[in-house]
């Protein structure tokens, strides 16, 4: 493996000079983001502008998204190639990539072949096989944050990364609500990596229904949208999830658990059980990325055509 090119800063305005915006890509909480070309290199790039001002060098390397995208470099990661700060204002610039997953799902009629899903999956796990070895956990996946270009998938949007050993507690409010794990809907304050990988279930679910598995409208309607599914946690399933929901007063609805093979008849049953290991009530019996990269599902499966 190459060794990775320490991320440039610069300063000066020149640095943004450099660049010729294309248009607009989109706006969000934190800041805009643009597609541009870099004029000498004639190289494709996104540009997100942050709204907030930053007044120091040393405020901008605190930011969760440098420090976790300076320590991760792997092809299934986006790339940051440079972070400037001009009068106050911080751009980062990525590699450009064409669209995202909830794009390529949006206006689809037909169901993905079982091999693209595979593929989606296999990159993003890959990603964040890498991110929780190199100690960090994403917070916040979602189809949005999983860029595509061509074949290739990256996991993008590093704003709420947290470290794996920074000390709890976390906040509960995060991620977008249809892919959060049972443990943050119950207000957990020292949950871990695996919130990621139950957001990668319910997205590789999503990717054969085109349609969401767990549509909250609210955190309580959340939590029974996965219960209606996956069924009722027991005590002995889930204690900690017990504890939890006590401490906030809430008792679990009683359901059995609707099969993934009846709601997801296009699967195949090792993506079946594949899901069913991600969508685990337990956080502790949920398995891991690279434990994930191993399943049967992916068997004879190396492609990565990033």
């Amino acid at each position: 493996p190459k060794t990775p090119k320490p991320l440039k800063f610069e300063f000066s305005i020149i640095s943004m000079d450099r660049y010729k915006i294309l248009k607009t890509l989109g706006d969000g909480t934190y800041g805009s983001v643009v597609k541009a070309i870099n004029k000498q290199s004639n190289e494709e790039v996104a540009i997100k502008k942050m709204k907030k001002k930053f007044y120091s060098w040393e405020e901008c390397m605190a930011l969760r998204e440098i420090k976790s995208l300076r320590k991760l470099n792997q092809i299934n990661i986006v790339k940051l190639k440079e972070v400037i700060r001009v009068n106050d204002d911080l751009y980062f610039v990525f590699e450009f990539m064409e669209q995202n997953i909830y794009h390529l799902m949006k206006d689809r009629r037909e169901d993905f072949p079982e091999s693209q899903i595979k593929s989606i999956m296999y990159q993003t796990l890959l990603g964040l096989a890498n991110m929780h070895k190199h100690g960090f956990f994403h917070r916040d996946l979602k189809p949005e944050n999983l860029l595509v270009k061509g074949d290739a998938v990256k996991i993008a949007d590093f704003g709420l990364a947290r470290e794996i050993r920074s000390k709890p507690p976390f906040t509960d409010y995060v991620s977008t609500r249809w892919y959060r794990a049972p443990e943050i809907l119950l207000r957990s304050t020292n949950y871990n990596s695996p919130v990621d990988i139950f957001a990668c279930g319910a997205m590789m679910a999503e990717l054969y229904m085109l349609r969401p598995l767990f549509p909250g409208n609210n955190e309580t309607d959340q939590i029974y949208k996965t219960c209606a599914v996956l069924g009722s946690p027991t005590q002995t399933q889930w204690p900690d999830g017990y504890k939890l929901a006590s401490k906030m007063g809430f008792t679990f609805p009683k359901f059995v658990p609707t099969p993934l093979s009846q709601l997801i008849p296009n699967a195949s049953e090792q993506a079946i059980d594949f899901m069913m290991r991600m969508l685990s009530f337990d956080p502790q019996k949920r398995i891991t990325a690279a434990q994930a990269l191993k399943h049967p599902w992916f068997d004879g499966w190396t492609s990565n055509p990033a």
